[in-house]
């Protein structure tokens, strides 16, 4: 998006000669006008800005800074609006969504783990799984919508199947899904961001959102997590 021009006003050298003409500094320094070359350097230097530089803000003091919830929602709408209408499918649409939240997890792990490592002397990695859904739970929850995930568990069916749970969505709130795409989970988004930072962690994973509602909270969503072989075989080795 190209940033407006800034506008200047235009003094004409006509004008200029005759304001040197009508100035009274022969006679009296009392009234003088400025010369043309006070004013050619007047209008075409520009004010230094006050407001400062997002890139030269320090990293750590915007550890707090939150970003409104009505522009985020707007973000998002306009997002998910632009995806639907360059998709075949409900299935295209949330792996289109999954993608893009991939990309914004891959930042979202880069800044925790520089957050970290300048915070703290001996900053820590985690290599195993539980530890590392821990901190997905509530450190990357926290970071990406302000508050913890509400619970984790673990599937009795299969060994290799984690779920993280978030009864009340914060990107599934202003969003009114159409009675023909009830199966489109917009969560999408955010299994992206989790199976990017496991990934980036060394814990290789297929991540995907189902909606779970009930009765008391009717925007409940799972995010289910199926972890590789490999990492099964790591933990075991790791015993």
């Amino acid at each position: 998006m190209q940033q407006p021009h800034p506008r200047f006003s235009v003094l004409s050298g006509s004008s200029l000669s005759s304001a040197e003409h009508l100035s009274p500094t022969a006679s009296s320094t009392r009234f003088s006008l400025p010369s043309a070359t006070s004013i050619n350097t007047a209008l075409g230097t520009p004010k230094p800005s006050l407001r400062p530089n997002i890139y030269d803000r320090n990293l750590n003091k915007t550890r707090t800074s939150e970003v409104s919830t009505s522009a985020f929602a707007f973000l998002f709408s306009e997002v998910v609006q632009y995806t639907q209408k360059r998709v075949s499918g409900i299935n295209d649409l949330e792996r289109r969504l999954n993608t893009l939240g991939y990309r914004a997890g891959t930042r979202v792990l880069e800044l925790m783990v520089w957050r970290a490592e300048s915070s703290s002397k001996a900053p820590k990695r985690e290599i195993r799984f539980l530890p590392a859904l821990m901190s997905i739970h509530t450190q990357v929850w926290r970071a990406v919508f302000g508050r913890p995930a509400d619970a984790i568990e673990k599937s009795v069916e299969n060994e290799d199947e984690y779920m993280i749970i978030d009864n009340d969505p914060p990107i599934e709130r202003h969003i009114s899904v159409p009675k023909d795409m009830n199966q489109l989970s917009c969560s999408s988004f955010t299994a992206g961001v989790v199976e990017a930072v496991l990934d980036g962690l060394g814990l290789p994973a297929r991540v995907t959102a189902h909606h779970t509602p009930t009765q008391q909270f009717p925007l409940r969503t799972t995010i289910l997590i199926k972890l590789d072989k490999s990492v099964l075989e790591r933990e075991e080795i790791l015993k």
